[in-house]
Order: C-alpha cells, then sequence, then structure tokens
C-alpha cells in the first residue's frame, strides 16, 4: 500500500465535484455494478482506498478502466456520493501519473483515437478512427497478434456492411469544437 496523499485526496474529491467523507461504506455501489463481477477491485474498496489517502492504489486498479460510466452506482448512493466521478479521477490521475497497467493502454489509446478524431472532424470516422487507433497501438506495443485478429476482422465487417471507406463530411463549425477542446484542456 502507498503512503496516504492528502494533496491527491482533494484533486479526487474536487475533481468528482463530490465528498468522500460522506460515504459510509454499505457497498450499493458495488451490488448494483453490472461490472463488478470483473473487477479486481469493487467500486466499495476503491472509494475506502481513495478515503483512506491511497489514491495511488486505487489508480493502478484495473476496475477503473472495466467501469463502463454506467452511472449506476451513482444513483443507487443514499449518501448521493458521485462514485462514478471518483473512478473518473481516477482514471485521469492514472493517465497524468503514469500508473497504467498493461491491460489498461490499449482502452487509453483508444479514447485518445476516439478524441483525435472528433477534434479533427467533429464527429467520428469509424474507418479513420480504427485506422489510427491500430497503427499508433501497434507502434507502442508491437501488439503482432492483435494486428493480425484486427485486419481478420475487416473483411467481415465489409460484407456486413459494419466498415465504409467513405469519409465523413466533418461538422461545418469546427471552430466551435476546436473551443471545446480547448476549455476542456484536452492534450492527445
Amino acid at each position: 500500500m502507498s503512503n496516504p496523499n492528502p494533496d491527491l485526496k482533494a484533486r479526487v474529491e474536487e475533481l468528482a465535484n463530490t465528498r468522500l467523507s460522506d460515504c459510509y461504506q454499505c457497498g450499493k455501489c458495488t451490488a448494483g455494478c453490472p461490472r463488478g463481477d470483473v473487477m479486481d477491485v469493487p467500486p466499495t474498496r476503491i472509494m475506502r482506498a481513495v478515503q483512506i489517502g491511497n489514491v495511488e492504489g486505487a489508480a493502478r486498479a484495473d476496475s477503473i478502466w472495466r467501469c463502463l460510466s454506467c452511472l449506476t452506482c451513482s444513483a443507487r448512493c443514499p449518501k448521493s456520493v458521485n462514485v462514478s466521478g471518483v473512478i473518473d479521477a481516477l482514471r485521469q490521475i492514472s493517465v497524468e501519473n503514469g500508473y497504467l497497467s498493461a491491460s489498461s493502454v490499449k482502452i487509453t489509446e483508444f479514447q485518445k483515437s476516439f478524441l483525435r478524431n472528433i477534434r479533427r472532424n467533429g464527429r467520428t470516422n469509424e474507418t479513420e478512427m480504427g485506422v489510427d487507433f491500430e497503427v499508433r497501438y501497434f507502434l507502442r506495443r508491437f501488439d503482432v497478434m492483435n494486428a493480425l485478429n484486427t485486419a481478420a476482422l475487416g473483411p467481415k465487417m465489409l460484407t456486413r456492411g459494419k466498415m465504409h471507406f467513405k469519409l465523413g463530411s466533418p461538422v461545418k463549425d469546427k471552430a466551435l469544437v476546436k473551443r471545446i477542446f480547448e476549455k476542456c484542456g484536452v492534450e492527445l
């Protein structure tokens, strides 16, 4: 267990816009979580780790990347603690501090490809986004099996009409999209 870090704990509360001390560990967040069965650390234990200041340990958990962001945990909380917001804050801290596990690297690379695609076009272009993700992920990890498995999916997706090579037209007000990204401070 890492040393308690009150600065990181306060940052989680600020990012999540919630009070960690309001959580009294009833377990409703974990009981309602649709992904609880595949989490190494369930939401209740993540909340407790952050409460006692073990933000780094919570930010290293694979569970924060398995979360669907469905908000069930927050909706079920009898004290209105923003559990989902805490998990989002932990994701941000994890990326900023390099706490990513090997299994979470692929998730974060996909999210970055998605955001790059939105920033470039104002909407998603699945083919462009998929190529961007696969090339960047391969160059980062040199995962040949992942590349081969993905390449095998291409023909199947084409025959089922799930992939198109027609590039979508960008939104008309790309300046608005640019302002949104600037306001959010998103750097990719």
